[in-house]
């Protein structure tokens, strides 16, 4: 099966694209962070610099390590699905469930090792940059020189490794049996997350306001509700059509669509979802601690800058991952609709009206993705709001919503009519013929 791994991606290396570019870069981010930690175990580096690098290689490396699972196992989802023609062949000609894991399996490693490979250089950069940020903030004094060693070499290949064998083994047990056990499993977790989520954001007003922890029971708690959230993503998009109120043949079919292929649509809404929670809740509260400082007129002691650094920081790598695995979920997924646009064209529709329904879908999807996002986040920006200002609802909360939608929004309607658009440049009858 190991050959047949091999042989797959030397013939359709196109397909694997998505897998390698998320593992490149999630193993960029995981080597750029882990390698302050060999920065900070140099001789000579005084404890407050160490303290900072260690804190930055360990909250964000966390972080990292969760992005690049989700970022690989939405890619590897969507082609293990793709392929199920293929599978069903090998099946069929004697090949067992487990020699089919075993196939998708040394797939998803061999491309993960040539995307950790390629990472080696871009990390280098990314962390030497990023200790430059941590000195000129007088986070860490300019006498420390910046170092790669095996810290970052071995968690960015294991992790990455790691977390490719574990997306497609989970993404090619679900296309060979095992959905309704993981339908539960995946309840489990999605009302655990809700509930633990709950009891972090009502801790907030265990403390004060001049907590230096007041801000991370909110924040966790609010990207552990966006995770209960997201687990339930197909639920909540099939209860958004239930109450939508589109109209027309765009609209129609538009709703039709996203009925039938809720599950396959639930790695997008759970971006969307988390990317709005996430971003809105971490930049929010940051603007209020940061106003709330200025007004007292106190100085930012170094944990601030460690914190406010490590905030935008998560945000800007959520950002990045979030529009990476959109884009490359949104890209397979579109491209896959070849045959199916191809029908709908023989059928009478213009590539204007098939369009109009791609349009229509990404716009329920990103509505549906920032609605529960928003709650999610609101669910963690109130009570910091309460403690730290004494109010409801912060002022910068409205700016920040808007350029996080902003991103949503772009990116997946972008996206989704960008893919689409030149998926129709081929024939009618091309498309539907190639594709049987």
């Amino acid at each position: 099966m190991f050959v047949l791994a091999m042989r797959s991606i030397r013939q359709r290396p196109g397909r694997f694209l998505a897998t390698l570019l998320s593992a490149f870069l999630g193993a960029v981010i995981i080597m750029t962070f882990n390698s302050m930690h060999d920065t900070a175990g140099q001789p000579g580096v005084d404890a407050v610099s160490s303290e900072t690098l260690s804190t930055a290689a360990g909250v964000v490396g966390g972080y990292g390590t969760l992005l690049v699972f989700f970022a690989i196992a939405s890619t590897l989802t969507v082609n293990v699905r793709q392929r199920a023609a293929e599978m069903e062949l090998l099946r069929c000609s004697g090949a067992t469930p487990a020699q089919l894991k075993r196939m998708v399996v040394g797939e998803a490693v061999a491309v993960a090792l040539v995307g950790a490979a390629l990472a080696v250089g871009p990390a280098m950069l990314g962390g030497r940059a990023l200790l430059g940020v941590f000195q000129d903030s007088g986070q860490v004094t300019r006498s420390v020189d910046h170092s790669f060693g095996p810290v970052a070499l071995q968690t960015g290949a294991g992790i990455t490794l790691l977390a490719a064998a574990g997306a497609a083994f989970l993404a090619v047990r679900r296309a060979t049996g095992g959905s309704r056990r993981r339908g539960r499993a995946r309840t489990v977790l999605a009302y655990a997350a809700l509930v633990a989520g709950a009891v972090s954001v009502t801790t907030t007003f265990v403390f004060s306001a001049t907590d230096a922890a007041l801000m991370a029971p909110p924040a966790y708690g609010a990207i552990l509700l966006s995770v209960g959230c997201a687990l339930k993503a197909p639920r909540l998009l099939a209860a958004v059509l239930d109450r939508l109120p589109l109209g027309g043949a765009s609209g129609w079919l538009a709703v039709r669509n996203l009925r039938e292929r809720a599950g396959q649509l639930a790695g997008i809404l759970m971006s969307l979802i988390l990317f709005t929670a996430v971003a809105t809740a971490t930049l929010t509260m940051q603007a209020v601690e940061s106003d709330a400082v200025a007004a007292s007129g106190a100085v930012k002691s170094v944990d601030a800058k460690n914190l406010e650094t490590l905030n935008f920081t998560v945000v800007g790598i959520i950002v990045v991952f979030v529009c990476v695995m959109l884009i490359n979920s949104l890209y397979a997924a579109t491209t896959y609709r070849e045959r199916e646009f191809g029908q709908q064209r023989l059928a009478g529709a213009t590539p204007g009206q098939v369009l109009g329904v791609v349009g229509a879908e990404g716009l329920v999807l990103t509505v549906t993705g920032v609605c529960f996002g928003t709650l999610a986040a609101l669910a963690g920006i109130v009570p910091f709001t309460m403690v730290r200002a004494d109010a409801v609802l912060p002022d910068q909360a409205f700016g920040v919503w808007l350029a996080v939608v902003a991103v949503a929004a772009a990116v997946t309607l972008g996206t989704a009519l960008a893919t689409a658009r030149r998926v129709l440049r081929t024939p009618a009858v091309r498309a539907v013929t190639s594709a049987a």
